[in-house]
């Protein structure tokens, strides 16, 4: 028998109308959404659920909400009694796996994620600080490249190894222009800039990281009852505390999901299983390899089913 692994989005999965389904359907799920609206003292399932699609976009709101669904759709699994081997998530999505693993409690993700949220937002004046996406770029050669440009006086740097031949870049806005511009001298077949609002998990978010950092502190880290795979190291770690310290270092490391993604494989896992909005990681996993078996639990219906 295979093992399981519990995967959760990031930021860009978010959609209006999201959880919806399983909020009218399900009495834990509803009572989620609820809580979420409780901690943060707004009516964050209002945006969620009728938007506008501007204001759910903001980094702020979009961190919550998107926890905040995946934890909803995590309930609506768990009336199945399907336990992961592993959980992991990509970049916000690990806060929605240490849910998962019980490392945190739903109510305190979804506090730190909308501080991580606004401190992100806050790090880098608007205009300042971009991300591409480069399509078809060898790894080292990009890395490669990003270095020369920083060299060159232009901070630039990987920020997410999604899968073969997908990789995005972060820094500041010349950085990233520059990386556009020179993507076929290392073999690439274009870059595409992305709606962000800020170089996330490039060195200029240090400053977020320190912010968040002192969050961090005041908020209880249980042991996972299963290890969380990270994005900083792409391995498995259930140290409380080694936990703590690498969501720090995951604001201004690169993700690396396609490591952390084949580390799960060679761990014996067949099954990943994308809780949440969309199916970002699903696609993401099939390019990294075919032969696994990949499940989304984005809703009521997907839910009901189970695995």
């Amino acid at each position: 028998m295979g093992k399981i692994a519990f995967v959760f989005p990031g930021q860009g999965a978010q959609a209006v109308g999201m959880g919806k389904d399983v909020y009218d359907a399900l009495p834990h799920s509803r009572a989620v959404f609820e809580k979420g609206d409780e901690v943060l003292g707004f009516p964050l399932s209002r945006l969620v659920f009728e938007g506008p699609d501007s204001e759910l976009k903001q980094t702020a709101n979009t961190q919550p909400a998107l926890v905040t669904t995946s934890v909803a759709y995590l309930e609506a699994l768990r009336e199945h009694g399907v336990k992961p081997d592993y959980v992991a998530g990509h970049s916000l999505g690990e806060y929605s796996a240490l849910v998962a693993a019980g490392v945190l409690s739903y109510e305190d993700a979804v506090s730190l994620v909308r501080l991580r949220g606004r401190f992100m937002e806050e790090a880098v004046p608007g205009g300042q600080g971009a991300m591409a996406a480069v399509l078809g770029a060898e790894r080292e050669a990009l890395a490669g490249l990003c270095r020369s440009i920083s060299d060159e006086g232009s901070p630039v740097e990987l920020a997410n190894v999604n899968c073969p031949g997908q990789i995005v870049v972060s820094g500041s806005l010349a950085g990233v222009n520059a990386v556009v511009e020179r993507v076929k001298e290392i073999g690439g077949k274009r870059a595409i800039p992305l709606e962000v609002s800020g170089p996330f998990h490039s060195s200029l978010m240090k400053e977020a990281a320190e912010q968040l950092a002192v969050e961090l502190e005041k908020v209880t880290f249980n042991a996972p009852a299963m290890p969380v795979v990270v994005n900083v190291t792409a391995a498995p770690v259930t140290d409380p505390e080694e936990i703590r310290e690498l969501l720090v270092r995951q604001v201004f490391s690169p993700v690396l999901w396609q490591d952390s993604v084949e580390h799960l494989i060679a761990a014996g896992v067949d099954t990943f299983v994308e809780i949440g909005s969309g199916s970002v990681l699903a696609g993401l996993i099939r390019k990294i390899d075919k032969n696994v078996k990949v499940v989304n639990i984005n809703s009521l219906e997907s839910a009901q089913a189970g695995l």
